[in-house]
């Protein structure tokens, strides 16, 4: 049987502005910079994960009918990153001092914490802890 030989994966997100995004995922989440294209694109090491932050743009030829932009409407959501944390009222102290804006404190749901803030362009993140 043939495997999928993929050697890594990389979570995309469009963003208004790469270098206030880069600015503000270095910032609030501690990644790093990988590296950068053109000032339209930017690659970031987050938690050993690749994280490709690009500004929008039209269809191309390998992409015929898609266009790529930023989520019209943050409350409509279709995807999320979520971490785990060992102690969410901590990180969410910790990440609403480094300028997250989160959508409401901890929630205690039973078995989990969890809190949910966004990045500059309304992508949703969660922070989650296990009781």
């Amino acid at each position: 049987m043939t495997t999928f030989d993929a050697e890594a994966m990389t979570h995309m997100l469009v963003v208004t502005d790469a270098t206030a995004s880069r600015d503000w995922y270095v910032r609030v989440l501690d990644a790093s910079v990988h590296s950068e294209y053109g000032g339209t694109s930017v690659v970031l090491d987050l938690l050993g994960n690749w994280l490709l932050l690009v500004t929008g743009g039209e269809a191309t030829p390998d992409k015929p009918t898609v266009t790529l932009e930023v989520p019209p409407d943050p409350d409509r959501v279709s995807g999320q990153l979520i971490f785990r944390v060992a102690d969410c009222r901590r990180t969410y102290e910790l990440l609403s001092g480094r300028g997250a804006e989160f959508l409401a404190p901890p929630v205690d749901r039973g078995g989990e914490i969890r809190a949910f803030f966004r990045d500059p362009d309304g992508h949703l993140f969660e922070i989650s802890e296990l009781t």
